[in-house]
C-alpha cells in the first residue's frame, strides 16, 4: 500500500497508513496492522504511541495484547472518519487486504 500524497496529512506515511487500516477495521493491534501494512512492527508500534498520544488512537488491553482504534472521543471522529474514508477511495488494494483478514481463530477440527 502506498499513501499516494506527496506530504503525509497525519506526519509521516507510516501513521497515515495506520489510520487508513484502522478506519477499514473496527479494531487491530500492532503485529496485525505491521503484517497488513507490511511495515516493520517497531515502525508500526511507533506510529501507534504517537497517534495515541496524540489522542487520535485508543487502545485497551485484551490480556498482554494491546488492541488499538480510532478514538470515538477524539473532538473531530466524524470529520476524522469522514477524510479517512475519502483518503481510502484509492487503496483498493488496502481494502481487499482487510477484507481477507481471518478475525477469529479457525474451529477445532475444521478442515482447511
Amino acid at each position: 500500500m502506498t499513501v499516494k500524497v506527496r506530504s503525509s496529512p497525519f506526519g509521516s506515511t507510516t501513521r497515515t497508513r495506520v489510520l487508513l487500516a484502522l478506519s477499514l477495521m473496527s479494531e487491530s493491534y500492532p503485529r496485525e496492522l505491521a503484517r497488513l501494512l507490511e511495515a516493520p512492527l517497531s515502525s508500526t508500534q511507533r506510529a501507534l504511541r504517537s497517534l495515541e498520544r496524540d489522542g487520535l488512537v485508543a487502545a485497551r488491553s485484551a490480556g498482554r495484547t494491546r488492541i488499538f482504534r480510532i478514538n470515538p472521543r477524539y473532538f473531530a471522529f466524524s470529520d476524522l472518519m469522514r477524510y479517512l474514508r475519502r483518503l481510502n477511495e484509492p487503496e483498493v488494494e488496502l481494502a481487499q487486504r482487510v477484507a481477507a483478514l481471518r478475525r477469529r481463530p479457525r474451529q477445532t477440527a475444521k478442515p482447511l
